[in-house]
């Protein structure tokens, strides 16, 4: 619907034709902009409908609901305001009753929470050289102030620490870019978002970098995760069933810490400075879509290449149908995060490749059988069992060398790009597993930003680690 809103604005008069399914989070969405905007509602799944009856709902039902609603008046009017004002107490009662009271209200996704009281909230607020009430963005689908104020009162509800409150601020500037889209986090894959953390910071605070890496366990990296989670639905507004979407969706991830140690002893740079552009030292939060992890992948051998051809076979071609889903639609920026254990990375570092050199290969030597990709895109692009890239308006978007042959089966290079392949060090040391982490195009696309330490940083750290906890 945003197309709409962009067309009604500049005076071009616009209809969104909405599934039924879909009614309750496109009125969701115009009231978040207290906007009237016309919607003809096709009723069932555009989809899954035989060819006659599909033709047939387009000639009568949705026609005349698209006459109807271009015949309306639209009004637009940005909101930014909040469901309850900064800084007011909105509940007293026994912990129970809070949980009780905070779940009733949707400010949670089902989880306890810790009580989000002044004392605790003034404790987060004191690790930021910020103003509370510092704006950072108006975040969308509800267009909702994201402030360093309710930054510290969903750091709370999380459980995090207060000196994580850095590391918070900085998530929160990722979700807030508009190359991130934050809006698109309610799609039907069900996306979630994914912290990762680079730089000094991961020790100083005890993130876990290995055996589980990726399951609760430590504190940092299960409340940082959790936090963006409980965000992203209390502020941006993404509600399950409503402004949210996702059709089976997954659970919420951890925050994901590369193991810095195991980096430079194999001579290879964290990712935030060997594909985000930052220094070595810095501190760096990247958040990023993830829709989609493989299974454990286990590789042997003492080359690289023997290593990395398995990744590129094994995790590469199991995701890759869904990277290559939208070839030639939207020449998507399909991203892609490989967590490797030391000990695999290891192995490659030792055989002369960097982390560039990994992603290249993969690039170079991830396919997918042409018959394979047309029988998944027919699901996301046609109405249409017998639709092809062959006849479609796309086929000058594919990728060079694809209609060479006309073979049905002949291997497509997946369309995705060297520079948007991300490799991570974490995991157990002691075993030889990699994972891959596959983001939604360019919804939730690879953020990053330098996590700025409040004044003392150190020797607030130093105090606060000795000190019972």
């Amino acid at each position: 619907m945003r197309a709409s809103i962009v067309a009604e604005k500049i005076g071009i008069p616009s209809v969104t034709i909405v599934e039924t399914g879909f009614m309750r989070q496109a009125l969701a969405i115009t009231k978040a902009y207290k906007a009237d905007l016309p919607i003809a509602e096709y009723p069932g799944q555009i989809f899954t409908d035989p060819p006659e009856e599909f033709e047939r709902k387009l000639r009568s039902v949705v026609t005349d609901a698209i006459v109807a609603a271009l015949s309306k008046p639209v009004t637009l009017h940005e909101s930014t305001t909040a469901p309850y004002e900064p800084d007011k107490i909105v509940f007293r009662g026994s912990l129970a009753e809070v949980d009780d009271h905070f779940y009733e209200n949707g400010w949670t996704e089902g989880l306890p929470i810790v009580p989000p009281t002044r004392e605790r909230i003034e404790a987060f607020l004191s690790w930021t050289d910020r103003d509370r009430n510092d704006v950072i963005a108006i975040l969308n689908p509800e267009l909702r102030e994201a402030s360093v104020l309710n930054i510290a009162v969903n750091g709370v509800m999380a459980g995090c620490r207060p000196e994580y409150m850095p590391i918070l601020i900085a998530a929160v500037e990722c979700i807030s870019d508009p190359d991130y889209r934050v809006e698109d986090a309610g799609s039907t894959p069900g996306w979630e978002p994914l912290i990762i953390v680079d730089g000094p910071i991961v020790e100083q605070l005890d993130f876990n970098t290995e055996a589980g890496a990726m399951r609760p366990g430590k504190r940092a990296n299960s409340s940082i995760g959790r936090f963006l989670n409980l965000y992203m639905r209390n502020v941006a507004g993404l509600r399950p069933s409503t402004t949210s979407k996702g059709t089976i969706g997954a659970n919420f991830n951890v925050a994901l810490a590369e193991n810095m140690e195991a980096c430079a002893q194999m001579g290879w740079k964290p990712m935030s400075a060997d594909t985000r552009g930052f220094m070595e030292h810095e501190n760096v939060v990247t958040v990023r879509s993830v829709v989609s992890v493989t299974g454990p992948t286990y590789t042997s051998g003492h080359t690289a290449e023997r290593h990395v051809g398995a990744l590129a076979e094994f995790i590469g071609q199991s995701t890759s149908a869904f990277w290559s889903m939208s070839t030639g639609l939207l020449r998507d920026k399909w991203s892609s995060l490989y967590v490797m254990s030391p000990r695999v990375a290891n192995v490659i570092a030792k055989d002369g490749w960097s982390k560039r050199d990994v992603a290249q290969y993969i690039y170079e030597h991830c396919t997918i059988p042409m018959s394979v990709l047309e029988r998944y895109s027919q699901g996301r692009t046609a109405n249409s069992e017998n639709w092809t890239f062959e006849e479609g308006v796309l086929r000058a978007s594919m990728p060079e060398g694809s209609f060479e042959s006309d073979d049905p089966d002949r291997p497509v290079r997946v369309n995705m790009s060297p520079d948007w392949i991300e490799i991570v060090v974490a995991g157990d040391p002691a075993r030889n597993q990699s994972r891959g982490y596959m983001g939604n195009h360019q919804q939730g696309f690879p953020v990053s930003r330098k996590v700025e330490l409040p004044t003392g940083w150190a020797d607030r750290l130093h105090g606060q680690n000795a000190q019972p906890t």
